[in-house]
This record gives structure tokens, sequence and C-alpha cells, in this order.
């Protein structure tokens, strides 16, 4: 009876550990193990990104502090290591141990990314981005982005709330058909959407966008409102459009597989644990930034332009007719994902 009983507490104790928020660890009585693990992430961006200072590193710190510094997390701006386009695929390969950034930067290898960046005109806030993503067991999106993730050797194990993805520009906006013919850069589900509207998206690097926009090669930019100063787009543009084609853009960070595999048990339990505490740390922290950003653009002498309710829902029945199935054709995940978040919205209206 008792080697029963050892038996099955062995099984637990190997299976116990936690796959994604919510998952229950087995008792661990083992506490921080002796040896350090060390990582090495880089994300698709630099220092000057709000998600570097305002998302990942905030992030990194609150890891190092939950494991009593038996995990430690050396960040390489984007470049450092690999190009930020690859940085995904680095770390995915076990050439670095860690990535952060959006939805492998709008989708690309891994499709279901899109569904944890954000829908348009999906998600209006963090709590509800959580509720649908992980909260609310009728629904948990989230499931489905970890399941792909671990098919492409990684765990996704931290996310934040990064504000609104606006339309900044040079011209007003106040209804959809606005955006028809107009040069914005966009990429990926930025770029669907702007399609979608009638736009004339434009693929170009981040640092080429300030020139472009000062000398009328493009009409303006989508980018996440809190970031705007950081890039001093309020010196070159005129207009920003509330609450943007993506009130609630994400930002994701992922550690190789393997490596998460070689942590405790007890190592594990902790970064889970931290998972959701830091989602809203730092999402408050973008949208305080979104607040500063806001009054750099009015000092500057720009609008900010309030797009009245019935044109938000005008905007969002086209984005659900037009965009969402873009996204769903991408993956058999992304298409029950999308068909959560319809449901999400029906249920929630």
């Amino acid at each position: 009876m008792k080697k029963r009983l050892f038996i099955a507490s062995m099984l637990v104790a190997f299976t116990g550990f936690a796959t994604m928020p919510g998952t229950v660890f087995a008792a661990d009585k083992d506490g921080p193990p002796d040896k350090i693990t060390k990582w090495t992430f880089q994300p698709a961006f630099d220092s000057s990104d709000a998600g570097w200072g305002r998302g990942l590193i905030p992030w990194v710190k609150a890891v190092e502090e939950a494991t009593q510094g038996t995990v430690i997390i050396r960040v390489e701006p984007a470049g450092a290591l690999t190009s930020g386009a690859e940085a995904f695929g680095a770390a995915a390969a076990g050439m670095t141990d860690g990535y952060a950034g959006w939805a492998t930067v709008y989708g690309g290898e891994m499709p279901e990314g899109m569904l944890a960046y954000g829908l348009a005109m999906g998600a209006n806030g963090p709590e509800q981005a959580w509720d649908a993503m992980w909260g609310d067991p009728k629904y948990r999106i989230g499931d489905l982005v970890q399941e792909a993730a671990h098919e492409r050797g990684l765990h996704w194990i931290g996310w934040t709330d990064q504000g609104p993805n606006s339309m900044f520009t040079t011209f007003p906006i106040k209804k959809l058909e606005d955006l028809k013919g107009k040069k914005m850069r966009a990429g990926g589900p930025q770029a669907i959407f702007h399609a979608a509207m009638g736009g004339a998206p434009v693929s170009m690097d981040a640092g080429d966008i300030y020139t472009a926009i000062k000398l009328g090669t493009i009409d303006g930019t989508y980018w996440d409102t809190g970031g705007i100063a950081d890039m001093h787009f309020p010196e070159v543009i005129k207009y920003a459009s509330m609450p943007g084609w993506n009130p609630a853009q994400h930002q994701e960070t992922f550690v190789n597989l393997e490596k998460w595999n070689e942590l405790t048990d007890w190592q594990r339990k902790q970064i889970e644990g931290i998972f959701k505490k830091m989602y809203f740390e730092t999402s408050k922290m973008h949208m305080d930034a979104v607040d500063s950003s806001i009054k750099a653009l009015k000092d500057a002498g720009g609008e900010v332009i309030v797009m009245p309710e019935e044109e938000v829902q005008r905007m969002r029945e086209k984005a659900m007719t037009d965009v969402w199935p873009k996204v769903a054709e991408q993956s058999k995940r992304n298409a029950k994902g999308v068909e959560l978040w319809k449901q999400y919205f029906k249920d929630h209206q």
C-alpha cells in the first residue's frame, strides 16, 4: 500500500507543473534550488521602445525577485544577437532563451500570436482582455496561444496591455471613410485593418516613420499611443484618433520550452504566479504613458479626436466582418479564437 502511494505521489510531482495561468501545481516542498539559472533574452525591439521599460524589464525584475535570485535574465536589445525580425525564431530554436514582441511581430511564424496581440476593435482594456483570454473558463482563448507556442518549442510566460494602438495622422479622422485612400505605415493586422477601411498600407521600418511623415511620403502611422512621445511623432503629426483601431494592443513574452522545463517545479510555480500580477502592473504603466503622450501631442499643438460611439460601433462591425475573418483563416486555432471572441462580445453586450 505504501509503495503504491509513493508511486502515485511521484507521478503527481513530475506532472504537476503549470503550463498556463490558473494551472494548479503539485505540492512543492523543496523551495529555491541551489543552482542559479541564467537566461539571455532578446526582444524584437531595443531600449527606446515602450515595451522595454514598461513591459519586459519590470517583468524580468519580478521573475528574479519571485525566484529569489535563482533565475537571472540578461536582456539584449534587438540587433545585439539577431535581428528583431528573427528574434522569435531564435528563441524557438534555442539560440536565445527568450523573446518579447507583438504576436511574433504580427503573426509571422505563429499566427495564433495575433490572438494574444489583440483583434481590431476587440477588447476595450486589460480587464476585458484578461477575462476573455484567461479569466473566464468559458473562453480561455489564451490556451490556444499556449498550445501553439508549445508546438514551436516556446512557453508563454508574460503579457502586457500597451494601451490603444491608434491612428496618428496629418489629416483628421472622424469617420471610417476618412481613411479611404490614405497612405499609412501599417504592419500585419494593422495593414489588414487599414486595407479593409479603404486605405493604402505602407510597410517600413520604425526608424523611417518620422521622416516619411515629415516629407509627406505617408499620411500617418498606426502606433501604440503610449509610445508616440518616445518616437517624437507629436512633432510631425496633427491628429490622434481615439479609441484607436485596437483599443488594447498587447505584447507577449516567451521562453524556450526546453529551458522552461529545465527549471524546478518551484521555480516554474513562482514565475507562473506573477503572470497576472505583472500583466496588470505593467498595463497600468503603459496607460500612464498614454496620458503623457496625449499631453505631449496637445502641447505640440496637436488635436485628439474622440470618435462618437455610433462611429466606433460602425468600425467594430466592419472589423468583425472584414478583418476578423482574415485572422481566422490563418489557422484552426485562430478560427476558434475568433469565434470565442464573438461569443464573448455577444455575452457581454
